[in-house]
Parts: structure tokens; C-alpha cells; sequence
């Protein structure tokens, strides 16, 4: 099966209304928004990263605000779900097989050591600091 990568290609995928732990369904259903919305048009904007990056700004703000103000769990919730809706457009509009590379990723990160920091622990790739 090849990978698919446009929003035409992710919109043929038949999935449930339902959540199921399934990468398709949620990959599909993004694409449909994006298809009904028209994003990948030029009028739209919707596929220019520097405007989807200065939505995940935004997003993030809000989801930074829902939990430094105490806000219901609910409402980060919601924050967090938005963030991965728009990481998920941004795979379509970029054209990512974003599956493949977040298991490429982990591959990766798996295989690095940990280093605890004023601020708490990080798994970076330190090699030039060494």
C-alpha cells in the first residue's frame, strides 16, 4: 500500500464517525475539513506553512492559558485536540507521510539518553555539546 499524502488521498479513506484508535479515520477526517473548507486553494491561505505555523502559535497559546490559569480540564483538552488537528493539516499540506516519520522519530529518540536540567528532563540529541 503506498503512502498516501494529499488531502484527495486521505478523503477516499472510508472511516467510522466513531473514535477507534485508528490513524486512518483521524488522517481522513482532517482531510475532509480541509477539502470542505477549500484550504489547499490560494484564496484560502490554508496550506501556506506560515500561516498554518502562526495558527499552532495560537493554539498553543491556548492551550498554555487553559492550564497556567486553572482552567477546566475540558478546556485544555480541547486546546490539545486543536494542536493535533492542525499537526495532522499540517502533514496534508506538506505532504508528510506523517505516520512514518513520527515512527522514524521514535526509532531515534528511543534510542537516547535522558539528562535532567534545572527545568526538568530532556531527550535531545546533545553530540555537538559533548
Amino acid at each position: 500500500m503506498g503512502s498516501r499524502l494529499s488531502v484527495d488521498e486521505w478523503i477516499r479513506v472510508e472511516h467510522g464517525v466513531v473514535p477507534d484508535g485508528s490513524w486512518l479515520t483521524m488522517m481522513s477526517r482532517v482531510a475532509k475539513f480541509h477539502h470542505k473548507h477549500r484550504f489547499s486553494s490560494s484564496e484560502n491561505h490554508g496550506h501556506d506553512m506560515g500561516y498554518r505555523i502562526a495558527l499552532t502559535i495560537e493554539e498553543l497559546g491556548e492551550l498554555s492559558a487553559a492550564i497556567t490559569k486553572g482552567k477546566p480540564d475540558e478546556e485544555a483538552s480541547e486546546e490539545l485536540a486543536d494542536l493535533l488537528i492542525l499537526i495532522l493539516g499540517h502533514s496534508l499540506a506538506m505532504k508528510v507521510d506523517l505516520e512514518q516519520e513520527f515512527h522514524k522519530k521514535m526509532d531515534k529518540i528511543m534510542t537516547r539518553k535522558a539528562r535532567k536540567g534545572s527545568l526538568g528532563i530532556r531527550v535531545t540529541d546533545y553530540a555537538d555539546q559533548d
